[in-house]
């Protein structure tokens, strides 16, 4: 007579393997996490970036001083500068100010030009 053996896994080898799994899992979400938030971050602060060069551009092609007004009409719409307003990836909103302010972010920190 033959012995057949089973070939089925044991209850503690599935639960190490689940074990494992889980412990990788803890360790790369929030790497994950904060990987997305870093890159959001630097893509909100290119758009700030776009914002003031287009600034200086409309300043500089209607002769006006650094500390004007600029209407947000002036810079960004159809037949402007801009086509329309950036939007920050983490929902954030963004205020262009005058022309010798820097534009900023609603959720400052790393959402800045400065900010890097």
């Amino acid at each position: 007579m033959k012995t057949r053996r089973a070939s089925a896994f044991t209850l503690i080898e599935v639960m190490v393997v689940a074990m494992i799994v889980g412990l990788l899992v803890t360790i790369a979400v929030p790497n994950f996490v904060r990987a997305r938030e870093t890159s959001r971050a630097k893509t909100c602060a290119q758009s700030l970036r776009i914002l003031e060069v287009t600034k200086d551009q409309y300043l500089m092609d209607n002769n006006l001083p650094r500390v004007s007004v600029i209407p947000v009409t002036a810079i960004i719409g159809p037949s402007t500068y801009l086509k329309e307003m950036p939007t920050c990836p983490s929902g954030g909103t963004y205020t262009v100010g005058n022309g010798d302010e820097d534009a900023v972010c609603s959720l400052g920190g790393a959402h800045s030009v400065r900010g890097q």
